[in-house]
This record gives structure tokens, sequence and C-alpha cells, in this order.
């Protein structure tokens, strides 16, 4: 998918997301099936292992690579790292980065506590929202963006219908679930597009 500049992939199905143009930033890299090495920024959303892998973060990363994400998540990450939290909003490479909040509301996998978080990255005049893991929260109604990638597997994150309408409180112009295939099948998707009036796009895993 390609929006002006910007492409955006999915690389599993789940959470593992590619933004490229003049620079590449990788968004919770698992499971990624070759060492690229190509990496400008790595962003870490939460320290769960499908979403906060050193392995695969290694894959991506060369000597110039930064890792940012939340402290405890970037604790045992080799390179150069920095720290992040809700609300903070950085700069890097000419990338900006904004911290938004990502918990549950009525389930206890992802506490707010955490201060764990998704990230608005804007690349290229593009404005990308991941919404790491969460539940339907109200800061959502705060996010402004060009494409909302939300989870849509349901069990540990929103399910499809949530998902739909969290892209009714955000509005951009598409809304891409991501966090299913796994957890959550084909029919959350469907239900994500019955509730939403945003378009939405299904990534094809490459």
């Amino acid at each position: 998918m390609r929006i002006n500049n910007v492409e955006i992939k999915w690389l599993n199905h789940h959470a593992a997301i590619l933004l490229s143009d003049a620079v590449k930033v990788y968004i919770d890299p698992w499971e990624l099936r070759e060492a690229r090495h190509d990496a400008d920024i790595v962003l870490i959303t939460h320290a769960h292992y499908d979403h906060n892998s050193p392995e695969d973060v290694e894959k991506a990363q060369n000597e110039k690579t930064l890792i940012i994400g939340p402290p405890d998540c970037i604790a045992a990450m080799k390179g150069m790292k920095k720290a992040i939290k809700p609300r903070d909003t950085i700069t890097e490479k000419g990338v900006k980065i904004e911290a938004v909040p990502a918990y549950n509301v009525n389930k206890p996998f992802h506490p707010k506590g955490n201060n764990w978080v998704g990230y608005i990255v804007e690349i290229d005049g593009v404005r990308v929202y991941h919404a790491g893991d969460t539940d339907r929260i109200e800061e959502m109604k705060n996010i402004k963006c060009d494409v909302a990638l939300l989870p849509a597997g349901g069990t540990y994150t929103m399910n499809g219908k949530e998902a739909g309408e969290a892209a009714n409180d955000i509005l951009p112009k598409i809304a891409v679930p991501i966090h299913w295939g796994r957890v959550g099948s084909k029919k959350e998707v469907e239900d994500m597009k019955k509730v939403t009036k945003v378009k939405v796009q299904v990534l094809d895993y490459p």
C-alpha cells in the first residue's frame, strides 16, 4: 500500500509494519523472514515477545539504526536507543514520532499503568497511526492521521467491531486492520467493515 511516497507493508499476520520512503521505519518487527539491516528507526510499542523481539530488531538494524520504545522494551536492546512514554514527541532523521497511550479497558493484558504506547509517525507529510495493542480508548478521539493501523483480532486487543468504532472516532482517510489472522479470523475484518464509515484496506501479507 502506498500513500504519496510512503509505502506501508504488513510484515506478518500480527503487528509488524514497515514504513518506507527515503527512510525506513520498522514497528514491532517480529518473525522477519531474513536479515535486512536496513532500518533507520525501529519503534517498539510494548514488552510482549511478539512485539518486542531483540532477535528481529537485530535482523533489521545496522550501526546507524535508532531504537525507540518504552524503557522496559529497549533495556535489553543493543545499539543506539531512546526511551519514550505516552504523549512524548520527538523528531529523528526527519521523521516526527508521537507516542500515544495504548492500553486495555476490559482485559488485563496491557495495563494503562505500564505506559506502553502506540505511535503516530509523520513521514514525508503522511501521518500513520500504529495503535499498538489496545482497546478502543478515549484518547483515540484526539488522533489526527491519514492512515490508522488498528488491531482487530480480539482477545488481547479490540475485536473487529470495536476497531470499526475506533476508526469512526479517528476518521482517517484509510483504516487498516492488523493483529488478526493469528488471533482472530477474517470475520473480524468483515465486522470492522460493517461498522465503520471509513474506507478499510486489508494489506496483503508478503
